[in-house]
């Protein structure tokens, strides 16, 4: 229990610690704080199941999470590959340009905009374990089913946020570009694509942890001898919880990676936005 103890002792006096540092004003307490947070999680969480001698089966340390992490690298890179670069990232990028190809055509539509959108939230409803299933048989068990899945789940909160975000001009402003003779196409790219940008990276953020769940998911029915899905679904079966670990550790920095490139990428394209100036 002594262990337990020193535990405790730790993430009071790192809580303390991150009360202090979080009242002050400093740029570099915004990196610090959450370094202190995480790296106090992983000691408390190693102090605690070495003193009540968890067994591996329920819970691993993170040494020895770290341990088949470092032992078992070239499997996590083939998984990687199979699940995030050809599954999860190809249907990211086919189900992004087809609802923003989409959402031009809705907002051209009314009888689209309110017929298909309708149609879109019933569908983005559905639990993706009952979908899967039905595209793995359709589409096969390599990748190209995983991507139709990450297609399915992404298209419509992403077509949503567009529609939503090309209305967001104002009418004084379309006014404003019908009164210098713009085109629909004109006042499309040059006023209401920029407005809406925000609400497309809104949709893009959502759509990162959507596409690398979707992929992973799909994988648990069915998939070659490789990628992050089978992996975990048979080391579970396998009792090697270390490796299950180990593979949602990979899909934690992917998914975290994934989603800072696009709030990178929207600091750059919306830095008119309120909510990017500091």
């Amino acid at each position: 229990m002594a262990l337990v103890a020193l535990a405790l002792v730790i993430w009071a006096g790192a809580w303390w610690l991150n009360v202090r540092l979080s009242a002050r004003k400093d740029g570099w307490v915004r990196t610090v704080v959450p370094a202190i947070f995480g790296v106090t999680i992983l000691v408390v969480w190693e102090l605690v199941v070495r003193g009540l001698e968890v067994p591996l089966v329920i819970l691993p340390a993170p040494t020895l999470i770290a341990e088949r992490f470092a032992g078992s690298i070239p499997i996590l890179w083939a998984d990687f590959v199979q699940t995030f670069l050809k599954g999860a990232l190809s249907g990211f990028v086919m189900g992004v340009a087809a609802a923003l190809a989409t959402a031009v055509l809705v907002d051209r539509s009314d009888f689209l905009r309110r017929g298909l959108l309708p149609v879109g939230n019933f569908i983005a409803a559905l639990p993706i374990i009952g979908t899967a299933p039905i595209l793995v048989m359709w589409f096969g068990f390599d990748w190209q089913s995983k991507a139709a899945v990450v297609v399915v789940m992404i298209f419509f909160p992403m077509l949503v946020n567009t529609v939503a975000g090309l209305r967001e001009a104002s009418a004084m402003q379309r006014d404003l570009m019908a009164t210098y003779g713009a085109s629909y196409w004109q006042a499309l790219w040059k006023l209401r694509i920029p407005a809406a940008m925000p609400f497309v990276f809104n949709g893009l953020k959502i759509s990162t942890t959507l596409a690398l769940i979707g992929a992973i998911v799909a994988e648990f029915f069915g998939s070659p001898t490789v990628g992050m899905g089978f992996r975990i679904s048979t080391s579970v079966g396998q009792l090697a919880l270390d490796m299950v670990w180990a593979e949602i550790v990979v899909a934690a920095l992917a998914g975290s990676a994934f989603y800072g490139i696009m709030a990178g990428l929207e600091r750059i394209v919306t830095f008119w936005h309120p909510a990017q100036r500091r």
